[in-house]
């Protein structure tokens, strides 16, 4: 069973766990479906085309969370509409405040 291209890793893909495998685009359309269950399983794969970075394919739940697509309100309204403080009754008065003396 012949493994997949691990290339070269920076000290800035170290610092991924989706630096974890490094697919060369050919290996990666002829074991996709491995690639897949990789992604799923075990963490970002990185495709590589003619040796240089590509893409890089992740599971639906990393995406989410990297985008945070699942947590961001669509508009501020609905940001307003979402919050934990709706129906709070706050007192926003306050006293005049004369300000103080100062000498120059």
């Amino acid at each position: 069973m012949k493994k997949p291209n691990h290339g070269v890793v920076s000290p800035a893909d170290r610092k991924l766990k989706a630096a974890g495998e490094a697919w060369q685009i050919q290996t990666a359309k002829a074991r996709f479906s491995e690639v897949f269950r990789r992604a799923r399983t075990e963490g970002p794969q990185r495709i590589t085309r003619q040796g240089k970075d590509g893409v890089v394919m992740l599971a639906e739940e990393q995406y989410e969370r990297l985008v945070g697509k699942s947590h961001q309100p669509k508009s501020l309204v609905q940001f307003f509409r979402a919050s934990p403080l709706v129906g709070v009754e706050l007192d926003l008065e306050r006293d005049r405040d004369a300000g103080r003396d100062i000498e120059l």
